[in-house]
């Protein structure tokens, strides 16, 4: 588009006009077939569908100037000036529009989709103003009771139109409405940017910038608009950039008869936004909630039966009468002649209801379940386990309903939270502001929901919030909303019995009665939702510090003392119930329930039965590394060292353990010199129990499970695997074990003499079933295999492993193949009737 200011020189195509500016849309292709066309008179007959020698020289001259008519029309076309409406006035903007439109399109808005948006939620404000007069004054309504936004797109002409019942403007209004970003001033608005160091201006708001993100996709914008306090229905209509606008009447007349109806004159990089299915996505995407009806007219095209006229059916009539041949039924009955037919149709597009503007106590369970259908999109198969609604005030007032699903989302089934797309959705006055925003923490990222406020200060792009520490406000009380919520949820009492079940009846139709053994135990709705979600809680604890005591309160743990797969315990039923001398919560880490109920590190806990938390998780090692105590009570892993018991004397335990450590000390120090650095340390035990020997951790090195995990890591760089992420442990020996006596007794009293191959293979075999009662893997395979062939070599008295010779037995006469069965020819199995065999 060219304007009075940036035209260039004058040429034969483009004619100046002295007091119109000149508008010209190029099509690339029509411009240069023009071109071609008139470069020559013969050049399209050359290249044209006919052949030139072919034709006379009186056809030839048709075909030039029937060319040139073309060209002329297409060029007319292309290039005809911008004439502003008939009868307006033209009003220059105060400020400099080019820059204006510069940070519209290259600071304000990063997606063009937004302009849509924008108009919308405009048309819904004045729409809503209508709808507030009229409360007590209803006949402002007049002949237009319905306050709804319509939106139309036209492929031909390249038009998208956006129209509303509104309040409307008048001619003023529109020249100070529409004029207010200008006539504050560009200057003003840079200098404020300037000068506010996080670009958040709490004026930023005045500026009318929002209407401007039509030019982001249009060349020529037209605003037509019907007021009640004025009779007529004005224009306003600006070409992109330039630095007028013109108002005046409307030439059409009052087509509105109240309201507010907006044209845009696409780009030819926006025709996108002329697809249905496009439109349709955005209404939906941004406006899915807006108050009044937003419908899309549709354009379709039907067949219909041909309409004749009278002169069509007479002229038949008289063939048929002309007509004496005998004609089939089957020709008779022939299709009638069908028509193309354009249609126009409207649409609703946000048919959902806004719920959480309306009052909780007049919400039924069945709303709420079908709104989370709405906000979940398809993310969990399920539906909602449980909902709040509410209504926050303070700082900043906003309204929200949060849910929880019941079901896992796909995403976090694979454990992918990079996948994982933000749960809550932000409104302001029910539209959309974005859905990629982070106002739940990641392990709360299953909550879904929406957040809507009406004073919620915005930039002027309304994609960012003005002040971070809003963002703080808002998610603190979401996420207190959120773990209340769930709180809530763990501390509902256990369902009633379901009375509707069927009873069951023996084959004399007597009824059954089951014995409470019988019948299948209730589980409380929280430990099912539990079983599913209970590692975000977990991941909780460790990432949010702020809420670790409440999230600790909500975790739920297999023990010791539980039984069956929907028992469990919570830290706070654990500590309850410890022993009077019990100062730590036991834990032990491991992969299954059974392999940790079996260990060896049990023994001594199960003899004083006291009770041990599973940790089968793998998020469990992260969790106790971090958490470390509950309501100031300690974790103890009893796979690491340091784990003591005070129910017993502790003066006689200090002299008993002297004893031991002094009885034991040459053991300990052969032991310690043949392992090498297989072992950290050999130690005399004081919590074992039937086990002859056990490899523990140290207090603050990884505990087997923990080795076990990191040696799973797929993305471990720079580690041998099996190799350097090996730990050494603890041998902690029992001293009242009989392997541990005598093996104390094999060793020479010296010290110095070398004991025979059979007390070292001893000794390491010690080694090795500690280890793996540990949870440790055997660190040298080969090695533990050649131990194991000298153990059976010497218990099976075997005195050589070489190798038997190879049999060589006789020959055997070859077997007849067995016959192959063949079914008889016609045979069905189909016709086979087991009625007719005698089973008996």
């Amino acid at each position: 588009a060219f304007y009075n200011n940036h035209r260039p020189s004058p040429s034969p195509l483009i004619e100046e006009q002295p007091t119109t500016s000149t508008m010209v849309r190029y099509s690339t292709a029509a411009f240069l077939a023009a071109i071609c066309m008139l470069s020559s008179n013969s050049s399209f007959g050359n290249v044209g569908f006919a052949r030139a020698a072919d034709m006379t020289e009186a056809e030839k001259a048709a075909e030039t100037a029937a060319a040139n008519a073309a060209a002329e029309e297409m060029i007319e076309q292309i290039s005809t000036p911008y004439a502003p409406p008939e009868g307006s006035s033209a009003f220059a903007y105060e400020a400099e529009v080019n820059k204006m439109l510069d940070i519209v399109i290259n600071s304000l808005y990063t997606n063009k989709d937004i302009f849509l948006r924008e108009l919308i939620s405009n048309a819904s404000d004045a729409l809503d103003k209508i709808r507030f007069l009229s409360v007590t004054k209803p006949e402002l309504l007049g002949d237009t009771p319905n306050l709804e936004v319509k939106i139309e797109y036209d492929p031909d002409a390249k038009t998208l139109t956006i129209r509303d019942t509104g309040l409307g403007m008048t001619k003023d209004d529109l020249i100070k409405n529409l004029g207010t970003v200008a006539r504050s001033g560009t200057t003003n608005f840079m200098k404020s940017l300037k000068e506010s160091e996080t670009n958040d201006i709490s004026q930023i708001g005045m500026f009318g910038v929002g209407f401007y993100s039509s030019f982001l996709v249009a060349d020529r914008v037209s605003v037509a608009s019907k007021h009640n306090d004025d009779d007529t229905q004005h224009v306003w209509e600006s070409l992109n950039g330039e630095s007028s606008f013109h108002v005046g009447p409307d030439p059409r007349g009052n087509t509105l008869g109240r309201g507010t109806e907006i044209t845009l004159y696409l780009k030819e990089d926006a025709e996108e936004y002329l697809s249905p299915y496009k439109l349709k996505e955005m209404i939906g995407h941004y406006s899915e909630f807006v108050t009044h009806p937003v419908s899309l007219r549709q354009i379709k095209t039907i067949q219909v039966p041909k309409v004749k006229d009278e002169f069509d059916e007479e002229e038949e009539e008289k063939k048929e009468d002309g007509d004496d041949i005998e004609v089939s039924e089957e020709e008779e009955e022939k299709e009638p002649e069908m028509e193309e037919v354009t249609t126009y149709e409207y649409e609703q597009i946000n048919t959902d209801p806004a719920i959480w503007a309306r009052d909780k106590d007049d919400i039924t369970d069945e709303e709420y379940q079908e709104f989370w259908k709405v906000v979940s999109k398809g993310d969990s198969a399920g539906g909602a386990e449980d909902w709040t609604h509410f209504n926050a005030e303070g700082n900043i007032n906003f309204k929200s309903i949060l849910y929880v699903p019941s079901e896992v989302p796909f995403a976090l089934q694979q454990g992918n939270l990079e996948m994982m797309r933000p749960g809550l959705r932000l409104y302001v006055r029910k539209v959309l502001i974005s859905d990629e925003f982070d106002l739940m923490p990641r392990y709360l990222n299953f909550i879904k929901g929406v957040v809507d406020s009406d004073d919620l200060p915005l930039n002027v792009n309304r994609e960012t919030l003005q002040e971070s520490k809003i963002v703080k406000i808002i998610k603190k009380k979401l996420v207190r909303k959120a773990l209340e919520l769930i709180r809530k949820m763990s501390q509902q009492e256990m369902p009633a019995d379901d009375e509707t079940e069927e009873a069951e009846v023996d084959a004399d139709g007597n009824v059954i009665v089951k014995d409470d053994a019988d019948k299948k135990p209730k589980v409380h709705p929280y430990i099912t939702w539990y079983k599913k979600f209970g590692l975000s809680l977990k991941m909780g604890c460790i990432d949010d510090s702020a809420n670790k005591d409440k999230l600790q309160k909500l975790l739920r743990f297999k023990s010791s003392k539980t039984e069956g797969e929907d028992e469990f315990v919570s830290l706070q039923e654990y500590v309850d119930r410890m022993k009077e001398w019990q100062k730590e919560i036991y834990v032990f880490p491991g992969e299954s329930i059974k392999q940790l109920s079996e260990s060896s590190f049990m023994d001594a806990f199960n003899d004083r039965d006291v009770e041990v938390l599973y940790l089968t998780d793998s998020i469990d090692e992260y969790f106790i590394g971090n958490v470390r105590e509950f309501n100031g009570v300690k974790f103890r892993d009893i796979t690491k060292e340091g784990v003591k018991f005070s129910d017993e004397d502790e003066d006689l335990a200090k002299r008993r353990n002297k004893v031991y450590a002094d009885k034991f000390s040459p053991l300990t120090k052969y032991l310690k010199k043949l392992y090498g650095a297989d072992v950290s340390r050999v130690s005399i035990s004081k919590r074992l129990g039937r086990a002859s020997a056990i490899v523990s951790s140290s207090e603050w090195g990884n505990s087997a499970n923990m080795d076990r995990i990191m040696r799973a890591q797929a993305f471990a760089h720079g580690v041998a695997p099996g190799e350097n992420m090996m730990p050494t442990g603890i041998l902690e020996l029992n001293p009242r074990h009989p392997f541990v006596i005598k093996l104390l007794e094999s060793i020479p009293d010296d010290g110095e003499t070398d004991p025979p191959q059979s007390v070292k293979d001893n000794a390491w075999i010690l080694l090795d079933m500690a280890t793996m009662s540990g949870g440790f893997p055997i660190r040298d395979p080969k090695k533990f295999a050649a131990r194991m062939t000298r153990v059976l070599k010497s218990g099976l008295g075997v005195e050589s492993l070489s190798l038997a010779e190879e049999i060589d037995p006789p020959a055997e006469e070859d077997l007849p193949d067995e016959p192959e069965f063949e079914m008889p020819d016609g045979f069905n199995m189909e016709d086979l009737n087991l009625d007719d065999l005698d089973m008996n």
